[in-house]
């Protein structure tokens, strides 16, 4: 099993979270239901930070991420988002074993 992990750490100007987590959730299930080469598209928030939303995404290869990355869904959640943010930070893997399988 094989896969282009990308995980994304934001960090949200305080209050932004609401308002944030609509955009992103939306983003997340277009990518999922409109793109062929996303296979996971995941959100967390994690417990006592309010402030941070962090993201497993999945796709087939690294063309159907930058393809992702093209899409009209992610232009708008980007533009959209950008006022909520104070930092990105991306890291990008290669999926070696998937539990569930």
């Amino acid at each position: 099993m094989s896969g282009y992990v990308v995980l994304v750490d934001f960090r949200l100007k305080p209050g932004a979270r609401a308002v944030f987590r609509n955009l992103i959730d939306d983003n997340a299930r277009q990518s999922a239901r409109l793109e062929p080469g996303c296979r996971r598209f995941d959100v967390v928030g994690p417990h006592g930070d309010e402030d941070t939303v962090l993201l497993y995404e999945i796709y087939q290869d690294r063309a159907a991420f930058e393809a992702h990355l093209r899409s009209e869904h992610f232009a708008r959640f980007d533009v959209s988002s950008a006022g909520h943010v104070v930092s990105k930070t991306i890291r990008v893997g290669e999926l070696v074993c998937e539990g569930s399988e």
